[in-house]
Parts: structure tokens; sequence; C-alpha cells
């Protein structure tokens, strides 16, 4: 699809949706021809529960795609195991990178001391962009409180090169509002956040949090990177923050 035609689209579902809840845009977006075919995109993290459970109430069958970089830590594989038998997950698809890809580029499991960049590029955009082949869009968790540089994120949004939307139903909740939908919902916690981790990736990349660091402080730590490598532009990863 031309660039001005998606972008005017997303104008019109933004117009469209702009004073509807989470629940709505989520439970609308699945149902707008002008939304296209979607996916909800998950993590299992931290505050990936949400959504989950918001598409498990909504449409169970909507396709939910996890990449497993095959450095996950233990803990979160067994979360997304439970979670998607608890929601009733009809079409979970469970994406690692190829084989001889890793075979060729990180034979020995060290790429991400060498080059972080290069091995999310490896391990999370390249599966990505394969399982999304076919989908109008996807569907994040991402939220205006997470960077300075989600302050104005809208609940659809173009996915520049692709020709892709992004649906982002949680755009303008806050922290608390996570909290108290998990509550309310009595949702179960990644439980690896009881041990200081607030943001969850893999495991050789992601560390605890002390009391009053970001609660990202913990991803990529003394690196200049705060990307995940899910979020690009053009097929490169671009530094705009974390998906949940």
């Amino acid at each position: 699809m031309p660039q001005n035609e998606l972008t005017n689209r997303v104008t019109a579902l933004n117009a469209r949706y702009r004073h509807h809840s989470a629940s709505s845009v989520l439970a609308r977006a699945l149902d707008d021809p002008e939304a296209g075919q979607l996916a909800l995109v998950s993590s299992f993290g931290a505050e990936s529960v949400v959504l989950l459970h918001m598409v498990a109430v909504t449409r169970p069958a909507t396709p939910v795609i996890f990449i497993d970089t095959e450095m996950l830590f233990a803990e979160t594989l067994v979360y997304q195991q439970e979670l998607a038998e608890r929601l009733a997950l009809r079409d979970l698809r469970i994406i690692s990178p190829e084989a001889d890809d890793v075979a060729q580029t990180d034979p020995d499991s060290t790429l991400h001391r060498r080059d972080p960049d290069a091995c999310c590029a490896l391990r999370k955009t390249r599966p990505l962009l394969r399982a999304l082949d076919g989908f109008d869009g996807w569907i994040t968790g991402r939220k205006r409180y997470q960077a300075g540089t989600r302050a104005t994120l809208e609940f659809f949004e173009v996915e520049e090169g692709t020709g892709r939307i992004k649906v982002n139903p949680l755009a303008h909740w806050a922290r608390e509002d996570i909290q108290t939908y998990m509550e309310e919902n009595r949702l179960p916690r990644h439980p690896l956040v009881a041990r200081g981790y607030p943001s969850i990736g893999c495991m050789p990349c992601t560390t605890p949090v002390s009391a009053g660091e970001d609660p990202r402080a913990g991803r990529w730590r003394d690196h200049d990177k705060s990307e995940c490598g899910i979020h690009i532009v053009d097929g490169r990863v671009i530094r705009k923050g974390v998906s949940a």
C-alpha cells in the first residue's frame, strides 16, 4: 500500500477511536476492515498479561506471536506456557530464529556481548518480519509513559517501510492502570517481577533493578542501547524504547 494512503488510513483510525477505551480500541480494531488482519506480538513479559487477557476475552482466536530468541529466562518460557493454557489462546505462534542464521552468525551464542544490535536483529527482528508476513498490522503493548519518545504515542501508527500499521491499545495507560487491571482480573504476574525485574528480556541482557532506578535500567545495562529490535524502520532497528 502506498505510504500516503497508509498514513491517511491511520489518521482516520485515530480520529475514529480517539475517545475510546483500551479494550474498545482493541475489540473494534480486530473487526475494523480499515485496520486489516492483525496479530498480537507478545513477549510474555512483566506487563504482557494485560493485553493477552484482553485478547482472550475479546477474540481468543487472534493470532498471538511469541518470539523465542532461544536466550530467554526459563521462567519466561514456563510463564508463557501457563498463560497460554490459562487464557485458552487458540492461535499461539512460537517463532524462533532460523537455525542456519544462528549457526552462521552466532555459533557460540556470544554475539550479544560483541554486538547486541546484531543479536537482536538475528533473534528478534528477522524472525518477527517472517512471522508478520501476510498481516496488515500488529498489536503492541507500548505506552506513553515508557519513554519520552512515546509521549505522543497514538492508538494507531504507521510502521515505516513495511506497509503495516501498529495498534497500541494501552498507549494512554499509566503504570497504575496496568497494576489495577492485573489485580482486578486476578492475573498471574511474571515470577521474575518479584525478584527485581520490572522489565524482562533475554537472560544475558537483563539484570535486576535497584530501588530508585528507572524500571528499564536493567535492560542492556552498560550498553548504549534501549531498543529490543522489534520496532523497526525499513527493516532496521530504531532506538525508541522497548515493546512490552
